[in-house]
Parts: C-alpha cells; sequence; structure tokens
C-alpha cells in the first residue's frame, strides 16, 4: 500500500535580505520514511529543515502537515522535534532529567515519565546510564541521549542537523546503522541533513539533492547514484568521468572518437549530451582489446582499490579497479552498455 504524505512544501521561497536562499522548492514526505537533503554548504536544506520545524516562517509558499496547513503553527505546537548537531543537552541535570524534561513540562505523571525515559534507554542501547552526568558521556551516547530525548514526546517527524558531524570517522559509520535502525523500530519519519554523500547513500530510503536554493534531484540511493539527472548530481554524488558526446539515435552515442551502444532513449537525433562514466565501470583490459585505450599517467592506492589517471588523447579518465597497473603503461579500456549513462547538456535540472 502506498505510504501516505505527511510533509508538504508547496512553492517554499526563503529570503534573507534580499538573497534567495530557498527558490520555490516542491518536496513531500511520506510516513515512516527516512528521507535526507543532501547538499553542499549554503544549497539550503538547513534553511529547509528549520522551515519544516517551524523556527523559519517561508518568505513565500506553504508547509502542510497531514493535510493541514501548519506555516504559522509554532515548533512547540508541531508534532515535529528536531536533533541539532550541538545536541542542546543540559549540563546541570542528569541522563534522566534530561529525556525526561518535555514529559516534565507536560506534566506527565511522574510513573509513566520513569517508563517512558527506560523505554527510550533501552531504544538507545544505554540501560542503566539514568544517574550519569552529561559530561560524562562520550559524543556517540549523548547523541542517543539528545535522540532519546526527542523521540520520547512522540513526534510523528524527527529532524535530525547533521547530527554526526561532531563524531569521528569510526563512531559516525556505528552511529549511521544504529540511527536507521531506531527509525524502523520507532516506525516514525525520520529527515535529516548533511552534506556527507556516503552517509546519505547508506541511510536513507529518499535523497533530495540539494544546490544553491533549488531542489535537482529526488530519488532512491541506487537512482541517484546510477542515474544522475545532470553534472552537479554526478559530481556531488562519488566520483564520475563527465565527457561531450553525440547521440546519434536511441541506444547509440558517440564520445572519445568512437561509437557506444547504451541503454538510454528520447533525445533528439545527433543532440549534444554529457556523457555520465563511474570509475569502478571502466574494465582494464589489454589496449587491442579495448574499445578505448590510453597511457596511465598516476597510481593512488585507496585501500580496497587503485585510484587511477588514464590519458586518452585529451581526456583524462579516472578508473577504481583492484588490478593495479604502472605509471606509462598502455592499457585499454571496456565500458558496458548499462555503465554509460546519457544525460542533456542543462546547467539546472528542474524537479
Amino acid at each position: 500500500m502506498e505510504r501516505q504524505h505527511i510533509v508538504d512544501l508547496n512553492n517554499i521561497s526563503m529570503e534573507y535580505g534580499g538573497v534567495t536562499v530557498l527558490d520555490n522548492i516542491n518536496l513531500y514526505i511520506k510516513e515512516n520514511e527516512f528521507l535526507t537533503l543532501l547538499g553542499p554548504s549554503g544549497c539550503g536544506k538547513t534553511t529547509t529543515l528549520r522551515i519544516i520545524g517551524g523556527f523559519e516562517k517561508p518568505t513565500k509558499g506553504k508547509v502542510i502537515f497531514e493535510g493541514k496547513d501548519i506555516t504559522e503553527v509554532p515548533p512547540y505546537q508541531r508534532q515535529i522535534n528536531t536533533v541539532f548537531q550541538k545536541y542542546a543537552l543540559f549540563p546541570h541535570l542528569d541522563v534522566f532529567d534530561n529525556i525526561a524534561f518535555g514529559l516534565k513540562i507536560k506534566k506527565i505523571p511522574r510513573n509513566i515519565i520513569k517508563e517512558k525515559v527506560q523505554e527510550m534507554l533501552r531504544l538507545v542501547n544505554l540501560q542503566g546510564f539514568e544517574k550519569r552526568s552529561i559530561e560524562s558521556l562520550s559524543g556517540g551516547q549523548q547523541q542517543r541521549i539528545a535522540i532519546a530525548r526527542a523521540l520520547v514526546n512522540e513526534p510523528r517527524v524527527l529532524l535530525l542537523d547533521e547530527p554526526l558531524g561532531a563524531l569521528d570517522l569510526k563512531l559516525r559509520k556505528e552511529m549511521q546503522n544504529e540511527l536507521k535502525n531506531i527509525q524502523k523500530r520507532v516506525g516514525i519519519t525520520f529527515i535529516y541533513v548533511t552534506h556527507d554523500q556516503e552517509e546519505a547513500l547508506t541511510m536513507s530510503d529518499t535523497i533530495v539533492v540539494m544546490d544553491k536554493g533549488k531542489i535537482q534531484q529526488i530519488g532512491t540511493p541506487i537512482d541517484i547514484y546510477n542515474e544522475p539527472k545532470n553534472a552537479f548530481v554526478a559530481k556531488f554524488i562519488g566520483e564520475s568521468n563527465i565527457v561531450n558526446g553525440i547521440m546519434h539515435e536511441d541506444y547509440v552515442v558517440e564520445f572519445s572518437g568512437k561509437i557506444f551502444k547504451c541503454v538510454d532513449k528520447g533525445f533528439l537525433k545527433d543532440e549534444d549530451v554529457e556523457v555520465v562514466i563511474r570509475p569502478e565501470d571502466v574494465d582494464i583490459v589489454s589496449p587491442d582489446k579495448g574499445m578505448l585505450k590510453g597511457i596511465v599517467t598516476s597510481v593512488t592506492f585507496k585501500g580496497v582499490h587503485y585510484e587511477m589517471i588514464v590519458k586518452d588523447k585529451d581526456i583524462e579518465w579516472m578508473i577504481h579497479s583492484t588490478i593495479m597497473k604502472e605509471v606509462g603503461t598502455e592499457i585499454g579500456m571496456d565500458i558496458l552498455p548499462e555503465n554509460i549513462h546519457i544525460m542533456r547538456k542543462v546547467t539546472n535540472h528542474e524537479i
């Protein structure tokens, strides 16, 4: 069954001092979805989150929650809670009182508060931490307490603004999995902001790629990675080789002076296009068997693979492979039709 929309952003624009930060954003978010707003600094993703939370009022447009206009509704009256990057925990309160804070304000009975706090501590795997001081906790533990404090109020939507930004790499990886597991267990909508592509690909059901106040592409992690809609998305999500090409007809493209079969169609005859090929999709073969060939100009060991730059006439190809070829070696390059992605030549793709 199709999940219902829980949040709709209709024609949202935001200006600060005459500068447009969001430019006519339209976006719907489904119930129980893990949706990530992804993009570089200044793209408008945090402003979008703050508008959903009620911390900012858009210059134009409406915020719809379960079919009702909540644009003018203050944050504390929305069924939406937020976990900020700096957690905003109270250092003078212990773990129990930090989590219980919102419930006490609502004057919930003490026995129910205790029950709900214990339930949250189990959810974030911190049973027995009730009397700990906030300062005694690690960054990862503080982050879990911030999530527990937000979830104990039983919001319909949880907003997370780069909550893993202060953690080291190993802990970030652990918390990515933990956050996704928590979201599945509580069964509510998570709206997550990050500039980290790997984080978005790992955790999300849906990714919204943003740049300069506009949505560039919306899709599943697989769609966003394998079928970028424009050069910005292709460059921002992982590494890409992007070269000029000519789409002669459906399923036939020319680039680097050669004709290739591809799986794209619907372009004009002999339309100028951009061709996207991921570095891991270029296969190394002997020079006489390659569709293309070139000279290896640099090799960098990346842990699980080698990153090689290969010069073919005026084009430098990036290749990721477990096979290492020495600098100066001539190699052949093979690319399967399904690994050749065609994009129209546009500066900004409108969703």
